[in-house]
């Protein structure tokens, strides 16, 4: 059998979030049967840069616009795409964007829902220890704003 070959796959998304009372929501995913729940984001487009990409995924996947006004920093992964035997690391660019606009009911055909959840339930919820260690830091982040 032919061994795997490699790819190379660089995404943006992020951490869009609104101030409540004496908190922070963020926006969550669901997908695959809504058995995961992730971060927003989707692989940027050929000349885009990932700010204007993580923009766009989030407003696509979650129907929420929002300005950014961090860089919460890059994680990659190792995945395996069976049907092209492709061995694939992805590299996510993610931000910190706050809401500006839209409506948490209005994502693409691709997440199976979008929802807002206080920040410490999103923590505890999120499928992937990635998203865990990039909410984490969103919290640092916004709590320093509040300081």
């Amino acid at each position: 059998m032919k061994p795997a070959s490699l790819k190379h796959l660089h995404s943006a998304g992020g951490v869009i979030f609104k101030r409540e009372v004496d908190t922070f929501e963020v926006a969550l995913i669901a997908m695959k049967n809504k058995t995961v729940w992730t971060l927003p984001k989707g692989i940027i487009d050929k000349g885009e840069q990932p700010e204007t990409a993580a923009v766009r995924e989030i407003k696509e996947e979650t129907g929420l616009k929002g300005r950014i006004i961090d860089i919460i920093g890059d994680r990659s992964y190792w995945f395996y795409l069976k049907g092209e035997n492709v061995k694939c690391r992805k590299t996510v660019s993610y931000f910190l964007l706050e809401y500006t606009e839209g409506d948490i009911g209005d994502y693409c055909w691709e997440v199976d829902e979008a929802k807002w959840f206080a920040l410490e339930d999103a923590i505890k919820l999120v499928s992937y220890k990635s998203d865990r260690e990039i909410l984490e830091k969103a919290k640092e982040q916004l709590t320093k704003r509040l300081e």
